[in-house]
């Protein structure tokens, strides 16, 4: 049987934690090569084991293969399949990671020519480090893993990428294109904006960072993500602006509430602030963990 023809374009954390993922399951039923632009990257990923072969040299990397996961940051994902689309074989599958989806549907599913398919995906997961160095075979496992079919070219390759990745252990659901990026917002981009700003907001009293060894799990554990790609989340916020920006905005209208009982000392407001936020998550935490695979 033909071994599978595998490439991942960006080799960071999620790039290099998924050819570590399929390499542990699939072996050589899958051939894998890694592209980037970074030779040092190139030559750790092969260290590490994460792919078969790997290559600065976009054409050599994509001509033989089945699929393609673009895992870069999202505003160079386009130039990207523009550049590699004159080397792909007919049949092959571009899927891609990034965290944004309706931006890159509209614009890609515009350019994809007939004999290549387009499968619009979004693994939830991650941690605060980049880079390969930071990757990890287990990072998919359990995870949610997001399909799009309306922004996907065709069925089957739907079914193909999914396969994929459940490969990697990961848990295949399907979305709608704006239910995902007003999920993700909400879930995802707003509390990493959320977390920057803490972090932003200890800036602001430069007498207080000698104090930071002091502080205990909430403020760490709070800002954790602060510590993420600030390219890949510049890209974030350019391309999925308005779920962003509203989320923001009602976020905003919360805090304004939280603002004027604090000032006018009105303890049951302020109360009612924290019981509401706990309740909720309280209720959505032991839903979710009923649902965990164990």
């Amino acid at each position: 049987m033909k071994s599978m023809c595998i490439t991942i374009i960006g080799l960071g954390l999620i790039g290099g934690s998924l050819g570590l993922a399929l390499k542990k399951r699939c072996g050589q039923d899958v051939v894998v090569t890694g592209i980037d632009y970074d030779l040092v990257t190139l030559q750790q990923a092969i260290e590490r084991g994460a792919v078969d072969y790997s290559t600065n040299d976009v054409r050599k990397g994509v001509e033989q293969a089945d699929v393609i996961f673009l895992c870069t940051p999202v505003l160079q994902m386009l130039p990207i399949i523009e550049e590699i689309l004159p080397y792909l074989k007919i049949g092959c599958i571009i899927t891609d990671v990034g965290s944004t989806k309706g931006f890159l549907a509209e614009k890609i599913l515009d350019i994809i020519p007939e004999g290549i398919d387009y499968v619009s995906g979004h693994p939830m997961t991650g941690i605060e480090q980049s880079g390969i160095m930071a990757a990890d075979q287990e990072l998919f496992k359990d995870k949610w893993y997001i399909v799009i079919p309306e922004a996907s070219t065709c069925s089957k390759a739907v079914q193909t990428i999914s396969q994929v990745v459940t490969w990697t252990g990961a848990r295949i659901t399907t979305m709608g294109l704006i239910d995902h990026d007003q999920c993700a917002a909400i879930i995802s981009h707003v509390p990493h904006v959320a977390a920057a700003a803490l972090v932003n907001l200890l800036g602001q009293y430069p007498n207080l960072e000698e104090s930071f060894k002091l502080v205990g799990g909430g403020f760490r554990d709070t800002t954790r993500i602060a510590s993420s790609n600030a390219d890949m989340w510049a890209d974030i916020c350019l391309t999925n602006a308005q779920p962003i920006t509203d989320s923001l905005l009602k976020m905003k209208e919360l805090l304004d509430e939280m603002i004027e009982a604090v000032e006018k000392s009105d303890r049951p407001a302020i109360h009612h602030f924290f019981n509401r936020a706990k309740v909720r998550r309280d209720a959505l935490i032991t839903k979710t963990d009923s649902q965990t695979i164990s």
